[in-house]
Order: C-alpha cells, then structure tokens, then sequence
C-alpha cells in the first residue's frame, strides 16, 4: 500500500494558487449560481453565451474544470434562540432533520507548462513524477494567466447570473481534503481502494462518464423542457445538466472539463486524420463515415469561427451503504437518459479520473478519455443551478425550498427595496376558495407579529379568530349577544389629542349626522371643533370622567347648548337640537349605545396586533361606515405616529364592501402613501372578476403593488392570459404560476405559493407548517371547533393546540 502524501499531485499551495508537481498552476472559485426554477429561456441563452464568451479569452493549455457536489445533508434546528414563540419553537422541531441536498459549486482554472506531455490512461502522475518545467518558474507566465483569469471572472460576474469569490490557502487545502474524503470537516486523509471495489473511507463509490461521442447526446442545448411542471399552455424550463444536479436525489460530485488546446495545431491534426480516413474509407464504411464527420467538425470550425475543444464529464456517486449501491446505479442511469445519454460506469480508468480530478490537477486528466468538440456544445453540459437560498434579512417567513421542503428564510419587503427591484412593500394576492389563501396571510402575518410589526387585519370570513387569540390581540367581530364596540374618544399611552385625532372624531360625527349626500356647512365644522376641544379641556381637568361617546353626548347637552346660546349661535349656523337627535341612537340607552361607548380594547395605537371582522356587519347601513371610519384613522394614527415601527394593513375580501362605501379614495391614498412612513398595505382576493370589475383596484391597488402573490390558478388556466395581462406577468412567471401544486410530494402536507417581486425575481415556494401551526392557522369549521374546545378546557390556546397535536 502506497502512502497518499508521498504520490499526492500537490507541490504546494501558495499565493491563493495550487502549484502541482507536474509545474502546473490553479486557482479556484467558488461560485453562487442562479436558483433552480428560476431562470426563463432567454435567461439560459444568455448565461450560456456568457460560458462561451469566458472560455475565448483562456489562454493556449488552460483547462477549466467545474466542479459540482451536491451531498445529502440534514436541516439543523436552532433550539438555542431563547426568544422564539410556541409556534416558532414549533416549527423548529417540526423540520429538524429534515433531508435535502446540499450544493456547493467551485470552478478552477489550471494552465498547463507549453512543453507539458499530454496525459492519458497509461501516463498519469499517480505513476510518474518529473522535474518542475522552465515556464512555471517565470512570473511574466504566472501574471499573464492571472490576466486571462480576472477576464474570465468578468465576463461572467457581468452576466448578473453568476458570483465569486476566490479560494485563499486554507481553503484550497480544505477542498484537496474533501475531495480525497467525499466530506467535509475532517483533516486527516482516507485510505482509498480501487481493487475489487471503489472505496474511500466508509464510501462506496461509483463513476458514470461522458468520454466518448458515441455516449453524449446526440442534441444539447442550453435548456430542456421539465415534464413534471410542464403543462398545455405553458412549457418549464431547467438547465440541460439538471438532471444530473440538483434533480439527481444523491451524494454525488458533477465534474465538468474543457481543456484549451492550440486551435492551429488541433485543426492541423484533424485535417491529417481527415486525409488517412479518406484514403482508408474505400475498406470500411466505418471509415468513410468517420471521414465525413471529420469533414463536418473542419468546416464548422473554420466557417463559423468556432472553438474547437476537448471536454469530458463524469459523475461521480457514493454511499456509505453497500447495499444502496444498486439504487444508485439506478438513480444515475436514469438521470443520465433523461439527458439523452447513454449511461456508461467507468471501472478500468476511474483511478486516473478520479486522480486527475483532485484540485489542481485537472491538467493530469487522461486526454484519451476526452472527445472533441466546439465550445458552445461544450457550455451545454456546465450545471448551471443551485438550490433556494436564504435571505440574511432579520424580516421575512419561513417558506420551504421547492424541491426538498427545506426551511428557507424569505424577506419579500425590505431586501427587494434594498436591492432596488421594488420600489414598495405593498403586496397582491389572488387565490381561488381553498388554494391555501388565507392559510400563506395567516403565517405572513403571524412571521410580521414576531418581528414587532404593527399589524391591522380587515376580515369577512373570521381566518385569523386563532391568531389573534394566541397573540392576544384585539378581535372586533359583531354578534348580537356581543356587539361591537369601539371608543375613538379614549386617548391611549402615547397618543395626544392633535389635529389628527380631532379631525379624525369630527369625520365620524359628521358621517354619523349627515347622510351621503348632504353637506355640512364651516359653521357646523367650527361648532364641532369647538366642542371636541371645550370637552377634551373638562376631560383633562376632571379625572373621573370616562372619555366615551356618553359623557361627550352629556357635555353638548348640559353645557355646550349653553354656549351655544351665549355666542348667539343660531339653528341655521349649527342646530344642535337637530344633532343631538341624529345621534340620540347612539347615546345609552339607544338602538347603538354600545358602538361608541366600549370600556375595553381601547389603546388601539399601541395594540400590534387587532383584526376587524365585518362578516356580520358589511351590509349594515349604520354600523358599517362607523366601522370604516375607525378602521381608516386606527391605521393613518399607527402610521404617522409610530415612527421607525414597521405597520401592515391587510384587507381581505372585506376590500369590495370597502370600495363601494366612498374608501376607494383612502384605499388609492394609502397604496400610493404608506411606504413611506415604514409600512405595506395588502389587498387579498379570491375571483378575478373582481380585479377587472374594479377600477380601484385596476389602477390603485396592482399599479402600487410591486409584490405579487399567486396560489393554485388551474382552474383560470384557460383564462390565465386575462390575468397575465392584468398583473403584467411574463411567460417564465406564467409558466411558475401554472406549475404550482403539479407535482407536490405526495407523502408531504402542503401547497404550493408563487411570489414576484417586482417582476424581476419570481419563485415558488412550499408552505410548509409543523402540526401546531396548522391548528392556529386553521378555516376548516370541524378543526376550529376543537381546537377552540381544547384551549377552554387546558385554560389556553396554546395548551389547547399542545394538547391536540401530542
């Protein structure tokens, strides 16, 4: 047995770059490629055309070799957070161990010594050793190559699809070192075995190559079509070498080959093999083929000004059981026809490829398991995806990774302002009755309540009853055993009596007066005024008496008609006699007496949390435009008065009785305004009738939403194109939107959501919850009935959920 360190390739690892024994130069990346699902067509054109781009300005005996492993691993939990709540802690526990395959992408560039032998399967240096080449000794040939790397680089990071960031020493090493384990994080090196079977360390291992013509697709390209989210209307796209990527569910390591040849010299072979063909084709058919490929290759390279190069790929797969070997096999052949290769294992040369595979030794790769071709052909088989990322932002929700379900954290509000793809927070949703709608708002919400935002819910369908409740909110709702009650004279911590707030009591009073279509003149509004202030003055001064509409009421009658009389204030300028009976309703004792008058959910400034449910009232002709005035001034008072909080408004169907109540105005103001005081309004809807029925939401509400937000649209698909247009969707975000819940694991309880941001950056996502938030989040009547049985019985909703989901 032969000792590693003694025959390893590596001189030594110096300056960010590998120098090998053979005198040959590496640096390596590591890169961060686009996300799975989320490139269109064009997108694919264009990152492989900047492949082909990058690879002209190599230089003569340069190799680049991209390295791809994806490695099965398991989500950790962070159970150390001591902040977290029931639900967070929930979720935590619910994922931990979750499987999904790991992807890190390095890609390293190696200039080979002019006068250096090529390799091939008998002359490898696992073999031989040699004295270090003149050239790699001259640092005019090291700067040149590091030249043609930064021109490499740019050409690629200016694609915007693609970023590095160069290995240093360490690093280098720690690659060398996981390479020759298949793991990461362990410094000493594994005995490996090529007899009988391939193992390094525990692994077993398998190597499928693409080394010859006769085992690479017949036609490549930059994309292929991906039947599992295709559909009539629209077909989806992945990279052509996904397959064997990301979409390949095992430990395994793609790697990728160009090696870089003199163009002269390679033509010149080709035409000397192309005239020994000729003269042998008259014996065999074989022959005369063979010659007439040839002939193909020249003309193509000399008439189209194509790079001739040698590429060679393989996969390399392992397990640590024996036994799974078979599924692997299987798992790799199937990947691999799906390309429309044909799948070959390696065994008699898997030690030299594996050998010259080691990080900087690329040049070492035996050439006779290369084949020719050009370099647009070549770029076809470069992996081009990696899996969803996490967003680093402190705001966001907990989604899940599309093909795994792994946890992924999403920020849909500050990060796209940030990076300039939104210009505001404002979201659209659209999902048809049981598409998971309310389901995707409630854990929004629920992620935004975590993070101290100031959130105002405006319901018709009691989906947040349980959320409020765990929170500990403000439920408004009407029964008629619990009537709905407010108190817009009560002035809570931190709040003043200003102009706002003033103006804010007069609109309701004057909408409580008045019809729709009478008018007040500046008189009465003077009047008003006057008594607001005269009133809050005696509130101030006397501290037992209770701000309410009753002790208002009380004051106009018993001292303000005084006033009144001693100003000369006639009937004509403001009669008080005509109001105090309008609003006689109102005070105790009336039909209303309770709407005005509430003792309790009073500091609505500083609740973060407080839902209105107008199910019972919206079409009540007195109840329901008192509500909206006081839904309209809770939000503007959070809005302008709580700087530097971050505020949500959302309306779910509730928008439509909204709109037609004279709030369309404060629904346009508000989507148009609220970004700018640290908030988002969001509009939910379920037909897309509504959207082109309502001017309203046509212009105000989509124009002024740079968020939009789509569950299962299949049965629109015949009239998907109308809502396309609508909310100016492109074919690749037609495409996701078409594609959700087409091919959901079976054995997983979820659905699927799509989000574009700014029609920029589209994906869709799992919503993925752990049993105890489905409870909370639950509009399924039969669940909400138990799980509000259970939190009466164990005194809280969250014991109540507990006790369901053990």
């Amino acid at each position: 047995m032969k000792n590693l360190l003694d025959i390893l390739p590596v001189y030594g690892v110096e300056h960010d770059a590998i120098l090998s024994k053979m005198g040959d130069i590496t640096v390596a990346f590591k890169v961060e490629l686009p996300e799975l699902f989320t490139m269109s067509n064009d997108d694919y054109e264009a990152f492989h055309h900047s492949w082909i781009k990058a690879i002209k300005v190599l230089p003569v005996n340069a190799v680049l070799y991209k390295q791809d492993w994806f490695t099965e691993e398991k989500y950790k939990a962070d159970f150390v957070k001591e902040d977290t709540s029931f639900l967070s802690r929930s979720s935590e526990r619910f994922f931990n161990e979750r499987p999904y395959l790991y992807h890190e992408c390095f890609i390293m560039l190696t200039k080979k010594p002019a006068n250096r032998k090529a390799s091939s399967s008998v002359f490898s240096s696992l073999l031989k050793r040699t004295i270090v080449p003149e050239e790699t000794l001259q640092l005019k040939h090291y700067q040149d190559f590091i030249n043609n790397v930064g021109q490499f680089e740019k050409i690629l990071s200016d694609s915007g699809f693609i970023s590095f960031s160069r290995l240093n020493n360490s690093a280098l090493i720690d690659l060398i070192v996981k390479y020759m384990n298949l793991q990461t994080g362990e410094n000493i090196v594994r005995d490996i075995e090529f007899k009988d079977e391939w193992k390094i360390g525990e692994n077993y291992c398998q190597l499928y190559t693409m080394a010859d013509a006769e085992f690479v697709p017949p036609l490549c390209g930059s994309r292929i079509n991906y039947d599992k989210y295709s559909t009539d209307k629209t077909k989806f796209s992945v990279g052509f070498a996904s397959p064997i990527g990301q979409l390949l569910s095992c430990n395994h390591i793609y790697s990728q080959y160009v090696f870089i040849d003199d163009v002269q010299k390679t033509i010149q072979k080709l035409e000397s093999k192309r005239l020994r063909l000729q003269s042998l084709s008259a014996y065999s058919r074989e022959n005369s083929i063979a010659k007439d490929s040839t002939d193909n290759f020249l003309n193509e390279a000399i008439g189209e000004q194509r790079l001739p190069v040698k590429a060679h790929f393989n996969l390399l797969a392992w397990t640590d059981n024996k036994d799974n070997l078979k599924v692997i096999r299987n798992l790799c052949s199937s990947a691999l026809t799906q390309m429309d290769a044909t799948p070959k294992q390696e065994t008699e040369g898997a030690a030299q490829i594996f050998w010259a595979g080691i990080p900087g030794n690329a040049a070492d790769f035996p050439m006779n398991d290369t084949f020719d071709t050009f370099s647009p052909q070549a770029c076809c088989f470069f992996n081009l995806e990696t899996n969803y990322r996490s967003s680093v932002s402190p705001i966001g929700i907990r989604l899940g990774d599309r093909l795994s379900g792994k946890p992924v954290h999403v920020d849909i509000s500050d990060e796209p302002m940030e990076k300039g793809i939104c210009t505001n927070r404002n979201k659209f949703i659209l999902g048809p009755s049981g598409s998971g709608k309310s389901f995707f708002t409630n854990h929004m919400v629920r992620s935004y309540y975590e993070k101290g935002t100031h959130i105002v819910l405006v319901d018709v369908g009691h989906s947040y009853k349980g959320l409020c409740d765990m929170v500990g909110g403000y439920y408004f709702t009407y029964s008629e055993t619990k009537p709905i009650k407010f108190n817009p004279f009560y002035i809570g911590e931190g709040d003043t009596l200003d102009t706002e707030k003033k103006e804010s009591i007069k609109t309701l009073l004057l909408a409580l007066w008045k019809k729709d279509n009478e008018t007040y003149n500046r008189s009465e509004y003077v009047a008003l005024s006057n008594a607001l202030q005269l009133y809050f003055d005696k509130v101030e001064k006397d501290k037992e008496l209770f701000p309410c509409f009753d002790t208002f009421y009380e004051f106009l009658k018993d001292e303000f008609v005084g006033i009144l009389k001693g100003d000369n204030v006639k009937d004509k300028d403001f009669d008080v006699s005509n109001f105090l009976y309008v609003l006689r309703p109102y005070y105790k004792g009336g039909e209303f007496d309770y709407l005005l008058n509430a003792k309790e959910n009073l500091d609505l400034l500083q609740q973060r949390f407080i839902v209105f449910e107008l199910d019972n009232i919206k079409d009540h002709p007195i109840l329901f435009p008192v509500v909206t005035i006081i839904i309209m001034e809770v939000f503007i008072s959070k809005m302008r008065k709580l700087k530097g909080i971050r505020k949500m408004i959302l309306i779910e169907e509730a928008w439509k009785a909204i709109a037609k109540e004279g709030m369309a105005e404060y629904i346009k103001y508000l989507f148009k305004t609220v970004r700018k005081f640290f908030g988002e309004a969001i509009v939910v809807t379920q037909e897309v009738e509504d959207i082109i029925s309502s001017p309203v939401v046509k212009q105000a509400i989509i124009n002024n939403s740079d968020c939009k937000i789509l569950l299962d649209q299949s049965k629109y698909q015949n009239k998907f194109d109308l809502i396309q247009e609508l909310l100016g969707l492109t074919e690749k975000e037609k495409a996701l939107v078409l594609s959700i819940n087409k091919a959901n694991d079976p054995t997983k309880k979820y659905k699927e959501v799509f989000i574009s941001l700014g029609g920029v950056l589209s994906k869709v996502y799992r919503t993925e919850v752990s049993p105890e938030e489905y409870l909370a989040y639950t509009t399924e009547e039969k669940e909400k009935v138990k799980v509000q049985a259970a939190a009466l019985k164990f005194g809280s909703i969250e014991k109540g959920i507990a006790s369901l989901t053990n």
